[in-house]
């Protein structure tokens, strides 16, 4: 099989001279690429990736991208491998900076550009597999539907069968169907485009305090969900918050629902890691069930 700098050289017609190791997630392995023009690309590669792992990244970034919301980086060159080559995602290279004045208030500004971008559905219309645990994303035409049957009925199986919850705590997440969702959801609203994986790791900042975009599980569902999701592992700012308010205030009673959208990721976390994971899981579903 080919190497990836050699890959990555006949993808953009571009020599490489230089490869240095860099952090990337936890699933692939990530690179620096110097080419011989002087250009520099972030490469990713995995020895044994998931169907369409590759290409759903990219895919999904284009759909970000298209929203001309927040920045995501651009797609020089992807594969999903094959005898002859790597699986590979090759993306321009972001020169990371800090924060300065304004940058949480443009991100704030900036997501909720990205979710008013409403997709045609809940889900994916590719319905393409995003995450770690490749959880489905069937196009649903309520966010109840969906967040019952592509997020917390699969994670329920998988919890189950890999022992990661209570069997009790398993009773509860069960009883978190549709008409559940439907009686704690809060009021109805059309799909937004979501990131998916909003954590601060798929935030970086550039030298100019730009924000930027990475690593997505793309797909149309809440938007409190993305917002929930920042909340849980923390590193945005208040001003990023406010900014979102100002831009498009959430429906009222939101404080209320940030486990309700928190529990699918402590579920993932849960059956990754264990530990507190387990329990923070365990008092958000009980909350709602």
């Amino acid at each position: 099989m080919r190497s990836l700098a050699d890959t990555v050289a006949d993808a953009l017609g571009d020599e490489v001279v230089g490869e240095s190791r860099v952090s990337g997630g936890d699933t692939a392995a990530a690179y620096r690429l110097e080419l011989a023009s002087g250009r520099r690309v972030f490469a990713k590669t995995h020895h044994a990736p998931p169907d369409g792992f590759f290409t759903t990244e990219a895919a999904s970034l284009a759909w970000l991208a298209s929203a001309g919301a927040v920045a995501v980086p651009a797609v020089l060159a992807v594969g999903d491998g094959s005898r002859r080559e790597p699986a590979h995602l090759v993306l321009e290279w972001i020169d990371e900076g800090r924060s300065v004045a304004g940058t949480e208030e443009d991100l704030g500004r900036g997501l909720a550009r990205l979710h008013r971008a409403a997709p045609e559905s809940f889900g994916r219309t590719d319905g393409r597999t995003t995450g770690s645990r490749g959880l489905p994303n069937a196009s649903c035409a309520t966010w109840a539907e969906f967040y019952a049957t592509q997020r917390l009925e699969p994670l329920a199986r998988m919890a189950r069968s890999e022992q990661a919850l209570a069997p009790t705590v398993l009773d509860a997440l069960d009883r978190l169907d549709a008409d559940r969702l439907v009686a704690v959801g809060g009021p109805m609203e059309p799909p937004a485009r979501l990131h998916g994986d909003l954590w601060a790791g798929n935030r970086l900042v550039d030298r100019s305090g730009g924000n930027w975009l990475i690593d997505p599980a793309a797909h149309g569902g809440h938007r409190e969900f993305d917002l929930a999701m920042m909340r849980l592992f923390g590193g945005f700012g208040a001003a990023c918050y406010s900014a979102y308010d100002e831009a498009w205030p959430l429906a009222e009673g939101w404080r209320d629902r940030v486990a309700l959208h928190q529990i699918a990721p402590l579920v993932v976390h849960a059956i990754k890691f264990g530990g507190g994971y387990r329990t923070s899981a365990a008092e958000a579903i009980t909350r709602y069930a």
